[in-house]
């Protein structure tokens, strides 16, 4: 069997039925779903659940396990899968129509442990943007020989994986915890020895207020210093920080410094997390200011870290106001 896809699922009734139907409709028939139902609450997703796997018997199957988070049940997933390479679908999202087909036919070509492919971004159930990964299209990568394979965004989401990557690593999906994509991939993009990307967008991500990644519980953005924390203890372990300390540094720089004080800014401008956060780059990379890899960050990025670096905290908050009021 070729793809398990594995979709973790918590409370999505809204959404579900449109996630698992973009998988039945693939053209792509070598695959398994497994539906793992992640302590729901609200009464409908369980059920919807187990009412796909008695309409498609071999086919999908389900596992209902207590809440132990969106990592938790990825790692359910894993460990009943059976397929060559994993297909993480969150439930609020969807593939798109081709995106098995597509993969099928890269993987009889390159049969590489990664594929990365583009998303779009949809809000209001409109399309608004669609990214790509900037890398050489249909070309065998390998993070040792291109650093910079690490910058590109965390997601475990739009890739699929080789199964027997997560089994020879042993590396999973932390539970209950936030940043749960950039404490797995950045480990698992070096432990590849083979990454192609493809161009095209197979992945449909939905913006949804009440999503993880746009949860106002302000305090919990702490936990993107607990992922590097991880990250460079792995790193560190495993004999690759130095190889990779620029990318790291880099990485810290988009993530903790800016993406997540953004996070906290546009709440609090006065939040004590900001200024921790300035302080947790200065002390795991005092240098980072003056790392060359800094120059991939876009336009928008260099003016947000020359806020933050500079403690212009509401400054940095008035332009997002405005910028979303426009």
């Amino acid at each position: 069997m070729k793809f398990s896809v594995v979709i973790p699922v918590y409370n999505v009734k809204d959404y579900l039925r449109a996630c698992i139907d973009s998988v039945l409709v693939q053209d792509c028939g070598d695959c398994e779903i497994i539906l793992v139902d992640d302590g729901s609450t609200d009464g409908v997703s369980g059920g919807i659940c187990d009412e796909y796997a008695l309409a498609h018997p071999g086919l999908i199957r389900v596992i209902h396990q207590p809440n132990g988070g969106l990592g938790a049940a990825r790692n359910t997933g894993i460990a009943a899968s059976t397929g060559d390479y994993l297909v993480f679908l969150d439930s609020d999202d969807s593939l798109t129509p081709d995106a098995l087909s597509v993969l099928s036919q890269e993987i009889n070509q390159t049969g590489a442990d990664i594929y990365t492919f583009g998303f779009s971004v949809c809000r209001e159930g409109r399309e608004s943007e669609k990214h790509i990964d900037p890398l050489p299209e249909h070309v065998v990568l390998k993070a040792s020989e291109m650093p910079e394979l690490l910058e590109i965004n965390p997601s475990a989401c739009n890739r699929i994986w080789k199964r027997k990557l997560f089994e020879k690593t042993g590396i999973s999906f932390p539970p209950r915890a936030w940043y749960e994509d950039i404490r797995t991939t950045k480990k698992l993009l070096v432990s590849a020895d083979s990454i192609v990307c493809i161009h095209r967008c197979l992945y449909n991500y939905t913006v949804r207020e009440e999503s993880i990644t746009r949860n106002t519980n302000i305090d919990r953005n702490s936990e993107i210093m607990d992922a590097f924390d991880d990250l460079i203890g792995w790193y560190k372990a495993a004999g690759l920080y130095d190889k990779y300390k620029e990318e790291l540094s880099r990485l810290a720089a988009e993530h903790v410094l800016i993406a997540a004080s953004v996070r906290v800014l546009r709440i609090d401008p006065n939040h004590p997390l900001l200024k921790r956060f300035s302080e947790y780059m200065s002390e795991n990379f005092p240098d980072f200011s003056d790392n060359p890899r800094l120059s991939s960050l876009s336009r928008n990025q260099k003016m947000v870290l020359k806020l933050i670096t500079a403690k212009k905290y509401r400054l940095a908050a008035v332009m997002f106001k405005i910028k979303d009021a426009v």
